[in-house]
């Protein structure tokens, strides 16, 4: 009798276990050292876990040094931005060779509504602000807090922002407000004041400006008693005409009869001359100007009246500001020597520098 299981064929064993019973592979060998993970933080004290702490910024600080050869005195100005930009913090003084500190000024600006100047050698305080009503009425007001004295100003736009009506009043309140009003031409102010003879009298000062032959022409009253119908100081009239090349600005003063006539010549974008003469004084004065790019203008000129000649270098934009010069620093160099006597010529120089830290 066949047995059944010898006659089945021979299976061979099979050469790799199943799937379920493969060990895991072993790990993959790194030639660098793993780098541990960076330790949390400890909290600060006080500070709940999980919550990042408050950081306030350093703000920027701006130092500005000048310093004048003919007063010898240091003028130095520091300021900074406080709350992300809303507040101005500036700080000025005087400083002389002797190292002694004057004049010092501690400035506050509440963005442009508020500003507080304090006076740290008199103890004084003087507070100006502002606020709009609308688009059209705006208030001033300025509080000398030792003197007990200040001022408000009212200003309404009429009909279009090229006239305006303004009323300014002194408080405690002296008189009648003072009343200005602008227009697209020039303006008209009418105020109370004392005259020589202790009286209140009203007063008015005004300029008118308009076109003519080419030209500007202006005419300017100056304390004009409006009882008597005469004016206390004078009245200029002046023109004015200019071109690419010339400028010519004749002048007359009024009742002194006071004439002048300015003549400037540009012979090109950096060589530029002026002369001035008084025809009531025969006096004049003449000043010629060269510049070389923007960082560098050379004057030299001549006054009669003082008779003295001067020459003078600026290194550094000279009406710009100096942040925007090289270096942040202007320097000016001044020569003046006196007609009559040579040996007193006189050498000054001015410097301005800014730091920003």
């Amino acid at each position: 009798m066949v047995d059944n299981a010898a006659a089945q064929p021979f299976a061979p064993a099979s050469a790799h276990p199943p799937p379920s019973t493969l060990p895991p592979p072993p790990p993959a060998i790194s030639l660098h050292p793993a780098t541990p993970p960076p330790p949390s933080a400890a909290p600060a004290p006080g500070q709940a876990p999980g919550r990042p702490a408050l950081s306030f910024p350093r703000p920027a600080l701006r130092l500005t040094s000048e310093y004048d050869s003919e007063s010898q005195v240091f003028l130095h100005r520091a300021s900074c931005r406080l709350f992300d930009g809303l507040a101005k913090l500036k700080l000025s003084f005087l400083n002389n060779r002797n190292g002694e500190i004057s004049s010092p000024l501690l400035r506050l600006n509440l963005g442009k509504r508020l500003s507080v100047d304090y006076d740290v050698e008199a103890q004084n305080a003087l507070v100006k602000g502002s606020f709009d009503v609308g688009e059209s009425l705006q208030f001033q007001a300025s509080r000398d807090l030792k003197e007990q004295q200040g001022e408000v100003s009212m200003t309404t736009t009429i009909v279009e922002p090229s006239y305006k009506l303004a009323l300014t009043t002194a408080v405690p309140v002296v008189g009648l407000p003072k009343a200005t009003f602008q227009f697209p031409t020039g303006e008209v102010s009418i105020e109370e004041k004392e005259d020589e003879k202790a009286e209140r009298v009203l007063t008015m000062n005004g300029i008118l400006k308009g076109q003519a032959l080419n030209g500007v022409y202006t005419a300017q009253y100056e304390d004009t008693n409006l009882k008597s119908t005469c004016s206390d100081k004078n009245l200029k009239l002046r023109y004015c005409y200019k071109d690419e090349e010339m400028s010519f600005i004749p002048e007359i003063s009024l009742p002194y009869n006071a004439v002048s006539l300015m003549f400037k010549r540009r012979f090109s974008p950096s060589d530029k001359l002026s002369y001035c003469y008084h025809f009531h004084s025969n006096d004049w004065n003449a000043v010629y100007k060269r510049t070389v790019g923007e960082d560098l203008k050379f004057k030299a000129g001549y006054d009669s009246e003082v008779r003295v000649g001067w020459a003078s270098l600026w290194v550094g934009d000279e009406e710009g500001k100096t942040k925007a010069a090289p270096m942040k620093m202007k320097v000016q160099f001044m020569l003046q020597v006196p007609q009559d006597c040579i040996e007193n010529s006189v050498f000054m120089f001015r410097v301005k520098k800014r730091w920003d830290f």
